[in-house]
């Protein structure tokens, strides 16, 4: 879905107030360096910014998301609008001159042109060279966007040619608010905002029944660590081995195991409004009273071992959610 400007404000107000800004004074930088975490928004602000440039009927800055402009920016087939992305881990210098000659030519429709470099950090010196001598002189009406989210890789001499704008992580809470504006429920939003700080990433996984089954099968999975050990097992070859069958998965399913514990501490220290399940108080402290602290507290990190462990092992999934539910159960 593409960006709105009001979207970006919420979101991002400080890089929306100060790309508006230019706009409505008609003073838009010749560069731009969009830097921070993944997820935040960067390349949809720069398709925004593109859009304010090259709509065909706007409303004052705003783009009207639908003239032919606007559409061909979001397929990635303007002519005046190039989008540069690493090759093979890369961004490499042949490609930065194959740019620079396309922005030599005279832009196909209007006076002007604009392009974004991803992962400008994965640029070779050669290339991060070549693009520098681009922005030390650039061609009138050119603007370049510049994104990465590893800022200090950049080369100084090409910070310095650029103005940096720093786009935040959304705190969660907001992430889920703006979720639930969305009609995702309060039980879905919390969980997907506190597993990434992408609004688009969060939205896609509470949007997915798979996600609610997961939440469903984790709660499942914490009751039956109070059953006999075989009826244990059979659960987690029965229900959740066929639920949770790729490592990605089954490694989202260790996080929301984890924020079942998060959920105990909270509610032991009085806190219950900061808790995920908020949906499951009543079990939530049901659990908490049965717990003590230092066997919830040994039992996140027994989670978080197992998360490393998947990661960094070729152990058996299946071996180790077993040895995991029966450190857990014990």
């Amino acid at each position: 879905m593409a960006m709105r400007w009001e979207q970006l404000a919420k979101r991002q107000p400080v890089v929306a107030k100060m790309l508006q800004s230019g706009l409505e004074k008609g003073r838009i930088s010749h560069a731009y360096l969009f830097e921070g975490q993944r997820g935040t928004g960067k390349k949809a602000a720069g398709l925004l910014l593109a859009k304010s440039l090259f709509c065909l009927s706007p409303s004052g800055i705003a783009p009207c998301l639908e003239c032919r402009n606007c559409r061909r920016i979001d397929s990635g087939n303007h002519p005046d609008v190039r989008v540069v992305s690493p090759d093979g881990g890369s961004i490499k210098k042949e490609q930065i001159e194959w740019l620079q000659q396309e922005f030599m030519k005279t832009a196909v429709e209007s006076d002007k042109k604009m392009y974004i470099v991803e992962h400008a950090d994965q640029m070779t010196t050669s290339a991060a060279n070549s693009l520098l001598k681009f922005l030390e002189e650039p061609h009138p009406g050119t603007v370049a966007v510049l994104l990465t989210e590893q800022y200090h890789r950049l080369l100084g001499t090409v910070i310095s040619r650029c103005q940096v704008l720093s786009f935040r992580p959304l705190p969660p809470e907001e992430l889920a608010d703006q979720l639930v504006e969305e009609r995702v429920p309060l039980t879905l939003a919390l969980l997907a905002a506190h597993l990434t700080n992408s609004y688009d990433e969060a939205l896609a996984l509470s949007q997915e029944r798979w996600f609610a089954e997961a939440r469903t099968l984790v709660l499942q999975l914490y009751e039956m660590l109070g059953k006999p050990e075989l009826q244990l097992l059979f659960f987690i070859h029965d229900r959740l081995f066929p639920h949770f069958s790729e490592k990605h998965q089954l490694d989202l399913g260790l996080d929301l195991l984890l924020y079942i514990y998060r959920d105990l501490l909270h509610i032991q220290a009085g806190r219950t409004d900061s808790a995920l399940y908020r949906d499951e108080l009543d079990r939530l402290q049901r659990w908490a009273l049965s717990c003590p602290q230092r066997r919830i507290l040994d039992s996140m990190e027994a989670i978080l071992q197992a998360k490393a462990r998947l990661t960094t092992t070729n152990m058996s999934t299946a071996l180790l959610v077993e040895q995991l539910a029966l450190q857990l159960k014990r």
